[in-house]
């Protein structure tokens, strides 16, 4: 094999279809192909899969033998190994889905050297049989490298710890001079150090990409009938479209899609207590099918390559950054415009805080996750950039972007010193008479002057804070707490989320603590710029417009394209973007390629689609012209 077929630019270009490298992915990519470790922090949709990919079909053509690729999901697994076969790269998986006789089948494969890439669960890899079938390889030198994904889950400090994980040093401590590749999109200093630490990657090179998703736009909204808030956003802005809304419940889950179907959006569950045959079945079906929106709790969601998820909607507060970067990664890996939105309240605080305090951890964890929260909540609280605040948590410094909601409807504020500070008073009045502590909902009512049959049992309409606070909405006076909470200045305890005074309550007290809310308002009832025009489906629907500007003619060779895709993706059992993404169809449909070496310009049409598809894209486009 020549010097050139075996460079990584031409094996990019041979095999996928793309004629050049996005940012690091060529030094990444340069320095695993001649056997350095890595470790590399890329945005989701960044293009994390080449890093490994390429890196293995180069060292595979040198005979090096076969990578092995840790994935935590069989998902994942399936759709890569679809999509490298597709693109004439000889792929497989281990996992539970198969049959005695496939395993065995894909057993041999490996072990012949035939395997460019094998997938493999992190349980999987560290089995004895499977430590002793990589030993023969590395014996023959046919072990070619390590690409473990989802590197954070190495780490108790990230937002998705697997326990399995930890066992991946043997990589390293049996076979030192394999090279490993170690990948996750999201790690701050805390799990980054921990991922080197536990991989054994004190050696390894550090790609730190930017972490920025400029296609996404960052908007959070005060809950007020958080259903109803997410039903007009989903059709102010996203009808039709595939979208992601998490939930912290399986209970609240199955609610809310069920919620979402009978408001006409096709809406599926998914959670951890659902059958495992019923999760598969919905996650297939998100997949394959354009316009379902799927509810999850946080059990969905790793791995997913669908490119063309417009939105991803939080109904309740994540646990941290990393969880809230990782999830709304989900959304726009193809480039476009897509939107991450989530609405956020008292409950969410006191909810989140409470978990951290009742979980059973030490206590130098339990305070590593605290502050994690607290960065948190000052994002959602933030009345500048969200994704100024979103990149400098990740040590990335920017500028304003112009495209999240703060920026584009600056926030009006108001000064609630004086209010929080009648909200302390009054909970130190209830401490005063006999230790009395209640929850959020009564302090409000006796700091408005409300007589309830509460108040009046006991005697609150007596207290010198009644009826202090009767010139802020009952709205006002929850934003109020939640930041008091939120802050450090007043905590929640027991069974009934009762409220009392910290410390650093007394500075507040005293007038030394200077606190500015935001006014609560609803995002503006406007589309994006850009996707008004949709084409309408004979059938009343919305069709999605090309990701690209296209004439009609054009816009009917593309629909012709989606229809001939759907068709070879159904016969293949995969999804359609596997076959070819959007993009790809949408050039075709612009550039009207008539011969193959036309084609074979497109970007991402490489030499094994060419060969495979090549004649029956002419033929689509001829027939569509």
């Amino acid at each position: 094999m020549t010097a050139t077929a075996l460079a990584p630019l031409a094996v990019l270009n041979e095999v996928f279809g793309y004629p050049a490298f996005r940012g690091q992915q060529q030094d990444i990519i340069q320095h695993v192909s001649t056997g350095g470790d890595a470790l590399v922090l890329m945005p989701t949709g960044g293009g994390k899969s080449l890093c490994y990919q390429v890196p293995a079909i180069v060292r595979h053509r040198r005979e090096q033998g076969v990578a092995i690729v840790v994935s935590p999901l069989i998902a994942l697994m399936h759709d890569q190994v679809g999509a490298l076969e597709e693109a004439g790269v000889h792929a497989a998986f281990l996992n539970s889905t198969l049959t005695l006789d496939d395993t065995q089948k894909i057993e041999r494969e490996m072990m012949s050297g035939r395997l460019v890439l094998l997938y493999a669960a992190p349980e999987r890899i560290t089995t004895p049989r499977m430590l002793a079938q990589l030993d023969s390889l590395h014996e023959r030198g046919l072990l070619s490298l390590f690409a473990i994904d989802e590197a954070h889950c190495v780490s108790q400090w990230g937002h998705d710890f697997r326990e399995d994980y930890l066992s991946l040093n043997v990589l390293h401590e049996r076979w030192p001079d394999v090279p490993r590749i170690a990948l996750t999109a999201t790690a701050d200093d805390l799990t980054r150090a921990d991922i080197i630490t536990r991989l054994q990657l004190q050696t390894a090179r550090v790609f730190i990409s930017s972490f920025d998703r400029p296609n996404i736009r960052y908007s959070i909204v005060e809950k007020d009938d958080a259903r109803k808030q997410l039903l007009r956003f989903i059709r102010d802005e996203h009808e039709g479209d595939a979208g992601i809304v998490y939930c912290q419940s399986r209970k609240k889950v199955e609610e809310t899609a069920a919620w979402l179907n009978d408001e006409g959006i096709s809406a599926l569950p998914y959670h951890a207590g659902l059958d495992a045959d019923v999760r598969k079945r919905h996650q297939d079906r998100f997949l394959r099918e354009d316009g379902i929106v799927m509810v999850a709790t946080i059990a969905f969601g790793m791995g997913i390559d669908k490119p063309d998820v417009r939105f991803v909607a939080h109904l309740d507060l994540p646990k941290n950054i990393e969880s809230y970067y990782q999830e709304t990664g989900r959304a726009g890996r193809d480039g476009a415009p897509a939107d991450a939105w989530m609405a956020y309240g008292l409950a969410d605080v006191v909810n989140q805080r409470r978990m951290i305090d009742e979980s059973p951890a030490e206590e130098e964890f339990k305070r590593g996750q605290r502050s994690k929260l607290d960065a948190l909540l000052a994002l959602a609280e933030a009345h500048d950039c969200r994704r100024v605040r979103l990149l400098a948590y990740f040590g990335e410094e920017s500028s304003p972007c112009g495209n999240c909601d703060n920026c584009l409807n600056p926030p009006a504020t108001w000064d609630a010193t004086e209010a929080s500070r009648k909200a302390l008073s009054c909970i130190y009045r209830f401490h005063q008479n006999r230790g009395q502590r209640f929850g959020a909902g009564h302090l409000i009512d006796v700091l408005r002057g409300k007589v309830t049959d509460k108040v009046s049992q006991y005697g609150h309409e007596q207290l010198s804070t009644f009826g202090i606070g009767a010139d802020l909405s009952e709205t006002q006076w929850r934003g109020v707490l939640r930041q008091l909470i939120a802050l450090g200045h007043l905590r929640t305890e027991g069974e009934y989320n009762t409220l009392e005074l910290t410390a650093s309550a007394r500075e507040v007290l005293k007038g030394e603590v200077a606190l500015l809310l935001r006014v609560p308002s609803e995002a503006p009832k406007t589309s994006r710029s850009g996707r008004t025009g949709r084409v309408t489906k004979a059938g009343g629907g919305r069709e999605k417009p090309a990701p690209i500007a296209l004439d009609d003619d054009g816009q009917r060779r593309y629909a012709a394209l989606k229809a001939w895709r759907a068709e070879v993706a159904r016969e293949h059992n995969l999804p359609a973007y596997v076959v070819f993404h959007d993009a790809t169809l949408a050039e075709m449909a612009r550039d009207q390629p008539s011969s193959l070496d036309e084609l074979g310009g497109i970007s991402g049409v490489g030499a094994k689609k060419l060969e495979a598809y090549g004649r029956e894209i002419l033929r689509v486009l001829g027939e569509a012209a």
